[in-house]
């Protein structure tokens, strides 16, 4: 599992919930961290618990699917950020820039290309 682009294909048959699963990059390994829900995700990453994530995933083990939610996760990072007036933890700040500040750039280079003469 040390390639990054890593997703399962198939979520196990269970009882309806849906697992969180934070992938880790420590020390060159993957490690992966299984939480119950959003907030408990949300909490780890904002405590330092997680040491260097790089993705979030969410599994549904009755409806059989699963949906990388690093986006998400990381908007939601960013909103309770500035709500607070405070910036991002340096521990999670690579998470956050890398799944919000795609479509910040592009937005932002846009604006630049459509006003060059």
């Amino acid at each position: 599992m040390n390639q990054s682009n890593w997703m399962p294909g198939n979520v196990p048959y269970g009882a309806d919930q849906t697992i969180y699963l934070i992938i880790d990059r420590l020390a060159g390994r993957d490690v992966e961290i299984e939480c119950a829900d959003i907030e408990a995700i949300i909490a780890d990453l904002m405590s330092g618990l997680v040491g260097d994530p790089r993705r979030v995933v969410a599994f549904n083990t009755l409806e059989h699917w699963s949906e990388d939610i690093s986006r998400q996760i990381a908007s939601e990072i960013q909103s309770r950020c500035d709500i607070a007036g405070e910036p991002v933890p340096e521990h999670v700040r690579d998470f956050v820039e890398d799944h919000i500040a795609p479509s910040a750039k592009t937005d932002h280079e846009r604006l630049a290309c459509s006003h060059s003469f």
